[in-house]
């Protein structure tokens, strides 16, 4: 099963055993290194033309402060000559 296997990959990839394989494999690597250049340029341009941009925006927002709210409950002392402090009261 295994040998068939092989066999069959050889002849659906093209290679045979009596053929060099020097310059396919060669021909091979400058496809693969000119899809990966495509590539990284394509990630290179999103990265600046969406990312970047995107981020900023968001990072702007974020850090954009809150406006600053008055609190509600406002504790006022009451203070009146007759009432003696705590410390008057606990003696």
């Amino acid at each position: 099963m295994t040998l068939l296997l092989m066999i069959e990959f050889f002849e659906r990839n093209a290679v045979s055993p009596y053929e060099i394989i020097g310059p396919h494999v060669q021909t091979l690597e400058a496809l693969i290194k000119k899809r990966i250049s495509a590539v990284i340029a394509i990630m290179k341009d999103i990265e600046k033309n969406q990312t970047k941009p995107t981020t900023a925006m968001l990072q702007a927002l974020l850090e954009q402060e809150e406006p600053k709210k008055k609190p509600l409950l406002v504790e006022k002392k009451r203070t009146t000559g007759n009432q003696p402090n705590y410390r008057e009261r606990n003696r």
